[in-house]
């Protein structure tokens, strides 16, 4: 199959890209970077640079391909964020129909079932409606829990106080959900062809900042390692603090809330979704470990 996948060599788009290769795949990978080029072609696939908002770039970027992922990037421009991500979501939609595209793949999140109350997935829930809206594509949306890989902002308070934390309880039910998990589902998703239009949860682990506090912390040796609920205000100066745009710092705040509340996971968690990905919090710990050294 040819495939193009967007999000250059990051996280995610790094070991989907190799896991298609492997497999015999075309691959053309989009980045907005032309510093990129020489490492995409090094793993084997085509750079396709130019910018995710631009409809024609997108349209020769998906040209003869049989499959696209579609990932918009995250704070998007830091400001007006959801309407910068929603234009991405509607320049793709655009290049999968002018390209003659069938099969799509969309990097989508929990809480994506929500028109708003959860912060900057409101973008995705909009992007989903409008890819479930294209004709004679068969669209998946693949659903991930919160990136392990966030904790690593959390880093410099531990470094500084032994702890972490955010406006939701010790208590609270997270999915997480692991980048190499979520490429692996990719993989396996664009490879196939269902009908209509389908919703896959990739969730790795359901822990609670309980889990993390004490699973963390034994991995980088402060056992005493406590995580603090904070306000909403609290949060939102932490996050001004930290340097985040304070457009950013209140979709986060509302994001977290929505974990508090129990909103943002209600829908996978409700179904009793199975978690299918590999890699749990004590497997990350190491890497977490590694990253805090």
């Amino acid at each position: 199959m040819k495939i193009t996948i967007s999000g250059s060599l990051g996280n995610i788009g790094k070991p989907l890209a190799a896991t298609l290769i492997a497999s015999g795949h075309q691959v053309t990978i989009i980045s907005s970077s032309s510093d990129r080029v020489a490492a995409i072609e090094s793993q084997g696939a085509k750079a396709a640079i130019g910018s995710i908002n631009d409809a024609d770039f997108l349209k020769n970027a998906f040209a003869e391909a049989d499959a696209v992922f579609a990932m918009t990037p995250p704070n998007m421009g830091g400001s007006n964020v959801i309407s910068n991500t929603i234009e991405a979501g509607k320049a793709i939609a655009i290049a999968v129909k002018d390209a003659g595209v069938k099969r799509l793949v969309m990097l989508s999140s929990i809480g994506a079932d929500l028109p708003e109350g959860n912060g900057p997935i409101a973008a995705l829930y909009t992007i989903e409606k409008i890819y479930t809206e294209l004709a004679n594509v068969s669209v998946t949306f693949l659903r991930a829990g919160n990136f392990y890989t966030n904790l690593y902002n959390d880093i410099a308070m531990i470094k500084e106080a032994s702890i972490f934390g955010s406006n939701y309880p010790v208590s609270a039910k997270i999915p997480f959900s692991h980048p190499k998990d979520i490429a692996d589902a990719a993989a396996q998703e664009l490879e196939n062809i269902p009908s209509g239009t389908n919703v896959r949860y990739i969730i790795s682990d359901v822990r609670t900042p309980s889990d993390m506090a004490k699973v963390l912390g034994l991995a980088i040796a402060k056992p005493q390692l406590q995580w603090i609920e904070f306000t909403d205000a609290q949060a939102f100066e932490g996050m001004k603090q930290a340097g985040l745009p304070e457009e950013i710092a209140k979709m986060y705040v509302e994001m977290g809330a929505s974990i508090r509340n129990g909103k943002l996971s209600e829908d996978f968690l409700s179904n009793q979704i199975a978690v299918d990905g590999r890699i749990k919090l004590e497997d990350f710990s190491t890497e977490f470990a590694t990253k805090f050294s």
